[in-house]
């Protein structure tokens, strides 16, 4: 994939969309008469959490907010902070200021369908960004092919284990609450399962941490090392905060950089763990255009074109607890190795600045990031 003319074209479709989102005037000769405004539609944003990932707030936030305020829209945004109770209580003032839609990233099923249920009774459309509400009412869905990005993260092992016959894995997954995690890992399994079937490779074991939580995540991983006797030859780690953790296991035991460990969300830490060969791979989700969907489709649907939401939400998702297809836009993703994290840096993604600090810079030169 050429990811210049993948952005390039994503950025004019966005560009386009949003500009004919927000064109108002006069078409006749002469001055346009403004039209009289009432108040700007609101759109509720309930973000997860600050800790899973630095995305959050450092890309999603950021994003959204811009794409609503060019569109007059007023955005309503708060985070979760990974507290249901709080999640709740953002979502009942969100339902009484009236927003026109709710746009959430659920932190479990339970708690994601007891907001849906309000935001029914109110009559308020709702989108789950990023991650689905399993056995919900959402009436649409923005998220990423979750099962292919488990089969990158599989691939990508796969790769860096290279001809290691009966080579033993470590799973560290992640939250059991969150389907995409379960996504995840059904996509690693139709890459690894035949692979540990076959004994090709060596399932140590597979575990799920809750909340996403790093730093379970890494006692988790110890635990199972240690009752292996210190034996491991990769680690499927589900994005790259549990990659961080494990990773930091690793060094305690001489082991960084020796056994291949996977990762998600090309996050910066992530990203500079590749270029130092602590981790193997990351995958990219460009949050970008996730962010640039959600907003389109959250904007149709404030300003009641729910036929224009419909044409953009062209793909569905299936519910296996709800037995219904969510309208849904899916976007792609991308594995990302030492040698494609100039890429990353082209595409104005990273900064080289955030990658190549303190003993990055050597590595950065090889792979002719500092550069640009």
């Amino acid at each position: 994939m050429n990811f210049a003319i993948m952005r390039r074209r994503v950025m004019a479709t966005s560009a386009c969309l949003l500009f004919l989102l927000s064109a108002c005037g006069d078409a006749g000769q002469g001055s346009p008469t403004l039209p009289t405004r009432g108040p700007k539609p609101i759109v509720g944003v309930i973000l997860p959490d600050r800790t899973t990932s630095t995305r959050w707030e450092e890309q999603d936030r950021p994003l959204l907010t811009q794409a609503f305020n060019y569109a007059d829209i007023e955005p309503f945004m708060e985070n979760a902070e990974g507290d249901e109770a709080k999640f709740a209580q953002i979502a009942d003032e969100m339902i009484r200021r009236k927003v026109k839609v709710l746009m959430i990233t659920p932190l479990s099923a339970a708690g994601g369908l007891a907001v849906q249920k309000k935001a029914k009774a109110a009559n308020i459309p709702v989108i789950d960004y990023d991650r689905v509400t399993l056995g919900g009412q959402a009436e649409y869905h923005v998220g990423f092919d979750s099962v292919n990005v488990g089969q990158l993260q599989a691939d990508g092992l796969i790769a860096c284990l290279g001809d290691k016959p009966g080579a033993q894995i470590i799973e560290i997954e992640g939250a059991p609450t969150d389907h995409n995690a379960t996504l995840f890992t059904q996509g690693q399994k139709s890459r690894l399962s035949s692979k540990y079937d076959s004994g090709a490779l060596k399932l140590v074991k597979s575990q799920a941490v809750a909340d996403w939580n790093n730093d379970l995540g890494g006692q988790l991983f110890e635990q199972i090392l240690n009752e292996n006797a210190g034996k491991v030859d990769g680690v499927v780690a589900a994005n790259d905060g549990l990659a961080g953790a494990v990773i930091g296991v690793l060094k305690k035991k001489n082991l960084a950089g020796k056994v291949p460990v996977t990762g998600q969300d090309a996050t910066v830490d992530g990203l500079r763990a590749v270029l130092r060969g602590d981790q193997c791979v990351t995958v990219y989700k460009p949050v970008r255009d996730e962010a640039e969907a959600a907003a389109r489709l959250a904007i149709a649907i404030a300003r009641g074109d729910l036929e224009g939401a419909d044409d953009l939400a062209t793909g569905n998702l299936r519910d296996p607890v709800a037995r219904r297809d969510i309208k849904s836009v899916l976007l792609g993703a991308t594995l990302i190795k030492k040698e494609s994290v100039r890429t990353l840096v082209t595409e104005g993604i990273v900064k080289p600045a955030e990658l190549c600090s303190g003993d990055l810079a050597a590595a950065c030169a090889q792979q002719d990031i500092l550069g640009g």
